[in-house]
């Protein structure tokens, strides 16, 4: 009996030793090193965010000082950063020009995506092949080109389109990426599906309306929500085809406001917030959506 005991006794005692061991696994180690670089990293990114919101609420000796934290919220470093700012007639500037990029962008996206992935037609594929290869061109390298041509557009046609909506919104519309994106969505819908609605009397428009578009929410939201950002904090371009406020986006003003402030800190991180406030406000609503349509779209690799 006694030497069952002892038997069962070290039994125990290796099992609680194997355990043991299996809980010091090196996985978990290599697991606790990703979570601390993944930490790292968030305090990396949120570290200056949230320097720039504890300054806005500062006065000007403490965002010159050494302080982190406001003794005091005031609110009025926003009002004074608005009307300084004149942010009201750049916010709806932005507004409007991201409304009509966005608007044109998805509507040129959309058909030209169908018809590389649903319609066939000589030269199909080498189009599509020459229209990816442009992704490899540096932005910046086509900024010359497009601004001669929107400059020769505008003596040619009706309308004028330096300092005027069609040169910071029409450049845009037709996104590489985009087409991309959805061309490759629209290319995994099932043919039988196409099939039905040809026996129902639907032609490609109707099929693309009814069937296509319903089902490619994933692809759709991701791009509205990257084309709102990338429209929303344009700088570069709209300075180069702007020559005065009556068009000029937030960006732009964000940073006549900084010239103008000067050495006063806390209005120019005011203003900042104020600039990031619909960015934050549009991610907040679709953080969800926008998470989903990632991982079903695609781009998560």
């Amino acid at each position: 009996m006694a030497e069952n005991v002892q038997q069962a006794s070290l039994a125990t005692i290796k099992a609680d030793t194997t355990r043991r061991r299996q809980q010091f696994n090196p996985v978990n180690f290599r697991n606790l090193l990703s979570y601390l670089i993944l930490i790292l990293g968030s305090l990396v990114s949120l570290v200056p965010f949230l320097w720039m919101i504890s300054t806005s609420f500062m006065s000007l000796g403490e965002a010159t000082g050494v302080a982190l934290i406001p003794s005091e919220l005031h609110f009025e470093n926003f009002t004074t950063a608005w009307e300084r700012g004149n942010f009201s007639e750049y916010f709806i500037n932005s507004i409007l020009i991201t409304v009509i990029t966005l608007g044109g962008e998805l509507t040129f996206s959309i058909l030209a995506a169908y018809a590389f992935a649903r319609i066939k037609f000589p030269g199909r594929d080498l189009i599509f092949g020459l229209m990816l290869s442009t992704l490899m061109i540096p932005a910046m390298v086509l900024t010359i080109p497009n601004f001669l041509l929107v400059t020769w557009l505008g003596r040619i046609g009706p309308l004028e389109w330096i300092n005027n909506w069609p040169a910071l919104t029409i450049p845009f519309m037709g996104s590489v990426f985009s087409i991309f994106l959805l061309r490759q969505f629209f290319a995994q819908i099932p043919d039988e599906l196409y099939d039905a609605a040809r026996i129902d009397g639907a032609g490609h428009l109707r099929f693309l309306w009814r069937i296509v578009l319903p089902l490619s929410r994933a692809p759709i939201m991701v791009i509205i929500v990257l084309s709102f950002i990338g429209s929303w904090n344009s700088l570069a371009w709209p300075l180069l085809v702007t020559n005065s406020p009556d068009w000029r986006p937030i960006s732009v003003g964000m940073l006549d406001f900084i010239s103008d402030a000067g050495q006063e800190l806390n209005l120019i991180m005011a203003g900042a917030v104020i600039t990031i406030i619909p960015i934050l406000v549009m991610y907040f609503f679709t953080q969800k959506q926008f998470t989903e349509s990632i991982a079903r779209s695609g781009l998560k690799g």
